[in-house]
């Protein structure tokens, strides 16, 4: 898939890693933020006891520890994900959850450390679209499943049916400049058709997408704003490390965006995201 000018893979990779492993604990602690998302996406992967399960781009687990209650004890699952401190938090949340069992791999998601044909299901929520070359990512998930294996993947829809994440992208676009590390849009997989072709083109099979309304409160802007910075990665990191001012900025900004979803004392967004599920 075609790039921004300018765009540096490696450099892109090491900042998402560096700002995920720094909002590992924040990011899980907003998990029930997207239970919803997280148990259609379940759903569709139509999981059975003692199956071999990946959870690909996993941060700190939230799809895996589910996996892991309706797989075990005769199956496992894996956790992989590229930042290492995020696996890490994931594993000291099962271990308090009571699902020991587990597994983590830190590796990268376009060149995985698995063999051929090792899992029966492979789970990817909501990452697909912010790695470099997903087309590497969705062949290295080919090959690791086995012959009629499942893939169930979700990722944001279109730009103007996701105002969970555009109010905040828009409020950055108008105040900030260019970032210096430029990176994927969060959207460019939210056509059914591009998230289709990308998977046929894959070798995958029986394909089907289907939209998901996911529904988010939050009592303020301020709130808004801190899960939006929660989910960011790469891009909290350098928000983060603005000035004061310019931090305050982008909350004004963002509170007046939020308007039109006024609820009651809090604000109530609904999003598009799409859910594809495919066979091997």
């Amino acid at each position: 898939m075609s790039h921004p000018p300018g765009f540096d893979a490696r450099r892109f990779k090491a900042l998402e890693r560096s700002g995920f492993n720094r909002i590992a604990a924040r990011y899980a602690d907003g998990a029930p933020l997207r239970a919803d998302l997280q148990d259609a996406l379940l759903a569709a992967a139509a999981l059975a006891p003692g199956e071999s399960v990946l959870d690909l781009a996993a941060g700190p687990g939230l799809l895996a520890r589910a996996a892991a209650r309706q797989v075990l004890p005769g199956g496992c699952v894996v956790a992989s994900d590229i930042a290492e401190g995020m696996l890490a938090e994931g594993l000291r949340r099962a271990a308090d959850e009571g699902v020991p069992d587990l597994l983590a791999a830190a590796c990268d998601a376009e060149h995985l450390s698995f063999a051929d044909a090792r899992f029966d299901t492979a789970l990817v929520g909501l990452s697909l679209f912010i790695l470099p070359h997903p087309e590497r990512a969705v062949a290295e998930l080919h090959r690791v499943l086995r012959p009629g294996g499942r893939l169930a993947v979700s990722v944001w829809g279109p730009r103007n049916d996701v105002p969970l994440i555009a109010h905040a992208l828009d409020c950055i676009a108008r105040h900030l400049p260019a970032p210096k590390v430029p990176r994927p849009s969060v959207f460019r997989l939210g056509d059914a058709a591009v998230l289709h072709d990308l998977l046929d083109d894959a070798g995958f099979r029986a394909i089907a997408v289907t939209p998901h309304r996911l529904a988010c409160r939050f009592d303020s802007a301020d709130a808004y704003w801190q899960a939006f910075l929660d989910l960011a990665g790469g891009a909290a990191e350098a928000l983060l490390r603005l000035p004061d001012a310019t931090q305050a900025t982008l909350r004004a900004a963002v509170a007046d965006d939020l308007a039109p979803h006024r609820d009651g004392a809090g604000f109530t967004l609904e999003s598009t995201v799409l859910i594809a599920t495919a066979r091997r």
